[in-house]
């Protein structure tokens, strides 16, 4: 039996605690922890943890010796602090989106990791998502060609007193705007569904209507890589939180939701009306024949971890992934910052690297005048 603790337990854990709760046999959640102890008793009546004991504070989940994994779910500022303090406790991590909002705290994270030997795994849960799996596995069967672009759109729409709550709507507090809190899934995505980092990124990004907040709510990044482009609106912005995914290759494309299109070019270049029907038959047919996962979202990803920590293997999202996708996310600030394409790595003798160079340069779009502890209604992670 793994022991489990959550640290914090605001609007996300609901998500993660369903998430373990479906794995009862292997699975107890012994502990709750947040800085509002009311929070904590209550999501502990809400799911009827009767043998979790709630803390105000990680430093009685530092003590304790039985606790084999735990969920840190705060807001990313204090993710590197409590992830290292865990893990050179003798605790197993799985911390929530973004990993941190700096390369040095990440590296730092993973530093802590492999120093204490324990498993750091950053929340990926879109990774196990049937559609997004079978897209995956569209692209590595080859049907598709090499890939020349992928389209996707992180469209969410988030009202006014969205950045009102306490630690959303500063540089310093949450990082960033939907670049980094929102489309860091997509990113992630992105990477994966493309094999690793791009070589470079080109970006623009503005304030448009969210006027508690100095960040930005909408952003535009073109990411490249060899003989490819991938291109990522990142927006809270966007009524009916229309996203897309369209991967365009050389033979097919494939998009989500999903469809599938194959041309085939006649002697003068242009398309064939009917396509390349055969083609297209294919990729229907190996999507049609997947099997669907057993679990999906963050009880797909908590299932991986599960299994990671009881055979020994590395995470599906190891801490270098997650540290991946922060290194896109501040390369795109970066680029809609200083006007330039950036190229990759950040290098830690740049001040990108540190934090430093976001927070010295980084817009105010507004300034945060409204400021409450905490908020009352429910969140959506994905609405199609």
């Amino acid at each position: 039996m793994i022991n489990v603790a959550l640290v914090g337990t605001g609007n996300i854990s609901p998500m993660h605690i369903r998430g373990f709760l479906e794995f009862p046999d292997q699975i107890k959640i012994v502990a709750l922890c947040d800085i509002i102890p009311s929070k904590a008793e209550a999501r502990k009546a809400e799911f009827g943890l009767t043998d979790a004991v709630v803390y105000d504070s990680v430093d009685g989940i530092l003590a304790r010796n039985d606790i084999d994994l735990v969920n840190v779910a705060t807001p990313p500022s204090s993710h590197a602090e409590l992830t290292i303090a865990l893990l050179k406790s003798g605790k197993n991590v799985l911390v929530e989106k973004p990993m941190a909002p700096s390369l040095a705290e990440c590296d730092a994270m993973i530093a802590a990791a492999r120093e204490s030997g324990k498993m750091l795994s950053v929340i990926s849960q879109n990774r196990w998502r049937d559609d997004v799996a079978g897209l995956k596995a569209v692209i590595d069967s080859g049907l598709l060609g090499p890939i020349a672009n992928l389209r996707v759109d992180s469209a969410w729409w988030r009202g006014l007193p969205y950045y009102d709550l306490w630690w959303r709507g500063t540089w310093d507090s949450e990082g960033g705007g939907p670049t980094l809190n929102h489309a860091i899934h997509h990113l992630d995505l992105v990477a994966w569904l493309m094999g690793g980092t791009p070589e470079a990124v080109t970006a623009v990004m503005t304030n448009a209507w969210h006027d508690n907040s100095e960040v930005e709510d909408l952003s535009v990044a073109i990411l490249t890589y060899p003989r490819a482009l991938a291109t990522v609106t990142a927006s809270v912005v966007h009524h009916g939180e229309r996203q897309y995914f369209v991967i365009q290759g050389r033979d097919a494309a494939v998009e989500l939701p999903w469809q599938v299109t194959a041309e085939v070019s006649q002697p003068n270049g242009f398309p064939y009306s009917e396509g390349d029907a055969e083609r297209a038959a294919q990729i229907e047919k190996l999507h049609a024949d997947l099997p669907p996962l057993a679990h999906t979202g963050h009880a797909g990803q908590i299932g991986d971890v599960v299994d990671a920590l009881a055979t020994g293997r590395e995470p599906a999202v190891t801490g270098e992934q997650g540290r991946r996708t922060v290194e896109i996310v501040q390369a795109i600030y970066r680029a809609a910052i200083e006007h330039k394409t950036v190229p990759l790595p950040i290098k830690p003798v740049d001040n990108w690297y540190s934090g430093e160079g976001l927070l010295e340069n980084a817009p105010r779009y507004f300034e945060k005048t409204g400021s409450v502890a905490d908020q009352a209604g429910d969140i959506r992670t994905q609405r199609n």
